[in-house]
């Protein structure tokens, strides 16, 4: 019989680590490193930020292999820019995500790269932002958006609208699913709005009007009142409604997100919608919470932003299955540039998704 561990003078029992069954965390031994996942399944037996990445991508893959989990990807921040796009492409491509939540300004930046434009390093030596807003460059933090691309991105999306019938109501994914049969058709490169319509995957965007697609509405709707012809009408509502309907059809749910802001929030808050249906008698529903949760961002929780708001504190609100109950979740506090394709790169190997 083993024997007990003995009380010390000072009150302490000290225990067998291997008794207990902790897990062990090991060095990481870069001479055993020869692919993506080799890397992340080694950070992942080491500590901090680390062993995060490691956690993130043992999650996204149990979200990947779960036959019965539709998996909402959510982004914000300025990613195509930031040339993860194709990143994004491989995860709708590999059948991992079905729908998309984001900002307007990741889709406009993304069909700017989509229809063969190009972003450019900004060097801060050659001009400051007075002067680069004069030549027409337009800075995100280390990159640079020249505005003859966004203007030709506007004469894109303005050859859409006009063949729009004015009698059918415009929403973001609707509108995003013709940009990306446009990209199909027209273009021979990736982007996401491109596999998005390839791989029936809705792409949503709840803040419609704070983006460079949503000026082009507003301008193209001026312009028709100019002209006296029939205006269109966006009405975000058929965004949350078909949503809704595709996450209420779902066996599980799973979220893996980037960033925070309104597309997490709008993409978590169904949960809340769905009891609210039940409780306050309109419909009888069971609870929609999400089984997964992958997070990517490194806002602090107590700056208070629902960015930086962990999983746990989304439990109570019952957005997500809490881990006791089976809820699977990890949070990364990095740079998404940085983290992503660690963590992305990783799980399509595994799922054997390059083919070399």
């Amino acid at each position: 019989m083993a024997k007990k561990p003995k009380k010390t003078v000072t009150g302490r029992v000290l225990h067998d680590p291997v008794k207990d069954k902790l897990r062990p965390i090991f060095p990481l031994d870069l001479s055993k490193i020869k692919t993506i996942d080799d890397l992340v399944r080694a950070m992942g037996n080491t500590a901090y930020t680390a062993r995060q990445v490691g956690d993130a991508a043992d999650v996204l893959e149990a979200m990947a292999r779960d036959k019965d989990c539709f998996v909402v990807m959510t982004l914000s921040g300025a990613l195509t820019v930031g040339k993860m796009g194709l990143v994004f492409c491989d995860l709708i491509e590999s059948g991992i995500v079905k729908a998309v939540v984001s900002t307007g300004a990741l889709m406009a930046h993304g069909l700017v790269e989509a229809t063969g434009l190009s972003h450019f390093r900004y060097d801060p030596s050659k001009m400051n932002d007075n002067e680069l807003f004069l030549a027409g460059y337009n800075r995100v933090y280390d990159s640079l958006e020249p505005e003859t691309n966004l203007d030709h991105v506007e004469e894109v999306v303005d050859a859409i609208f006009e063949s729009w019938d004015p009698k059918e109501v415009v929403c973001s994914w609707k509108l995003h699913r013709r940009i990306g049969e446009y990209l199909t058709k027209h273009t021979t490169g990736r982007g996401i709005l491109r596999s998005a319509y390839e791989h029936n995957v809705p792409v949503f965007v709840p803040a419609f009007s704070d983006s460079e697609l949503g000026l082009d509405f507003a301008l193209n709707k001026y312009g028709r009142q100019r002209d006296h012809r029939p205006l269109l009408h966006f009405d975000p509502f058929e965004d949350f409604e078909k949503f809704a309907n595709t996450m209420m059809a779902t066996k599980k749910m799973g979220i893996f997100t980037v960033g925070g802001g309104v597309p997490r929030n709008w993409s978590q808050q169904f949960g809340v919608y769905a009891e609210l249906m039940a409780r306050r008698g309109y419909k009888q529903l069971p609870l929609k919470r999400y089984s997964y949760g992958v997070r990517i961002c490194p806002e602090p929780v107590h700056w208070g932003g629902l960015s930086g708001s962990t999983y746990t504190e989304a439990v109570s609100w019952g957005k997500f299955v809490p881990r006791e109950e089976g809820g699977q979740l990890a949070e990364v506090l990095e740079d998404a540039t940085v983290a992503l394709p660690l963590v992305v790169g990783a799980v399509l190997e595994r799922l054997k998704y390059f083919k070399h």
